[in-house]
């Protein structure tokens, strides 16, 4: 179960609102809302689609959201539209957001610590519901997810942020940030934010344009592997990201092999004798924002430490050398406009000199 509530919250403390299919391997549309041309002020109608394809339509900007957790909740704010926010789920821990995002999300109303419970969700007057878990059915055992019609009758659209929540269903390896953008460009669309969208959409792209121009040519056989370690999600059994789950096209893009690109799907239970045979160059201690310095310093040296004494993986390649790299859970696994700085902080670790 703690796997799978981290999942939705990486999912959680964690990105869509996309027009096309799930995950930017996809074939298929351009990805970004679809607008009617010359029909009012701020480009509405907006049309965005779930996971299956099936169709919202917007006339115009929603007025009473209601996030399912923080990651949609902080593109919310990054695009202006926090104002706008009157609930969430899976609520931002004080301290873990950036800057003045912070002080605004700790003003928006929990709903629910985990999940929303369906009746507090149908009844918070709310005329939009972002949804990170698609299929998950709102995290299995935490509640039952409302049907479409019960959301209809409540007055609800219900859109998803596709990029995370339809990464399962992904038909190939997400190896860009791609859907992300999208799903913020969506976004934008439908909050009436689209310059911003732009903004933060342009900036991604910049910064990993620049790591791929400086690495991007280093053949394949002569990248680093790189195994992220969930250190929060247990280390009786490791779980491992897949090529389905954004922090692949992360650590790919950042000019590592990630260790477990050959497993499809988000994320899948291993064994450390799986991470052993696999011998990293690199982990990454993937812990979650405690929401002070102090606090991520220890969370980091503790997940460090277990690594260094633990029978099973003090002999690893990564371990022996001290190959770390202290970088948040969040900005790996969970979508959103971070992804580009963590592919920037992997690349100038693993590239020292050729990143700047």
């Amino acid at each position: 179960m703690r796997s799978r509530v981290w999942r939705g919250t990486t999912a959680a403390v964690l990105g869509g609102l996309l027009a096309a299919g799930c995950g930017s391997g996809d074939s298929g549309d351009s990805g970004q809302a679809n607008t009617a041309a010359g029909k009012g002020d701020a480009g509405y109608p907006v049309t965005v689609t779930d996971c299956m394809g099936a169709k919202t339509t917007f006339t115009d900007a929603p007025k009473r959201i209601v996030t399912s957790n923080a990651s949609s909740l902080e593109l919310l704010l990054r695009l202006g539209a926090g104002d706008k926010v009157i609930g969430t789920g899976f609520p931002p821990g004080k301290g873990t957001l950036p800057g003045g995002l912070d002080a605004q999300a700790q003003q928006v109303q929990v709903l629910g610590e985990t999940v929303i419970p369906k009746e507090k969700l149908l009844g918070s007057g709310a005329d939009l519901y972002i949804d990170t878990f698609a299929s998950m059915n709102m995290g299995g055992g935490m509640g039952d997810a409302p049907t479409e019609e019960e959301f209809k009758a409540a007055g609800i659209k219900h859109t998803y942020l596709k990029s995370t929540a339809c990464a399962a269903k992904s038909k190939s390896p997400v190896t860009d940030l791609s859907a992300v953008e999208d799903d913020i460009t969506s976004l934008g669309a439908v909050t009436g934010t689209s310059a911003q969208a732009k903004k933060l959409v342009d900036g991604m792209k910049e910064k990993v344009g620049a790591v791929r121009k400086a690495v991007g040519g280093t053949p394949r056989s002569e990248r680093p592997t790189y195994f992220f370690f969930d250190y929060d999600a247990g280390t009786k059994q490791p779980m491992a990201v897949c090529n389905r789950q954004v922090a692949n096209a992360v650590i790919t893009l950042a000019g590592a092999r990630n260790v477990f690109a050959d497993c499809d799907g988000d994320y899948k239970q291993v064994g450390w004798e799986d991470v052993l045979a696999k011998n990293p160059d690199w982990i990454q201690l993937g812990v979650r924002n405690r929401g002070s310095e102090a606090a991520n310093k220890k969370a980091f040296d503790e997940a460090q430490e277990w690594l260094e004494s633990n029978p099973a993986t003090k002999g690893l390649k990564a371990v022996k050398e001290g190959h770390f790299l202290r970088i948040g859970s969040e900005q790996t696994t969970i979508a959103g406009v971070t992804n580009a700085d963590t592919v920037e902080g992997i690349a100038k670790a693993l590239y020292p000199g050729k990143v700047g």
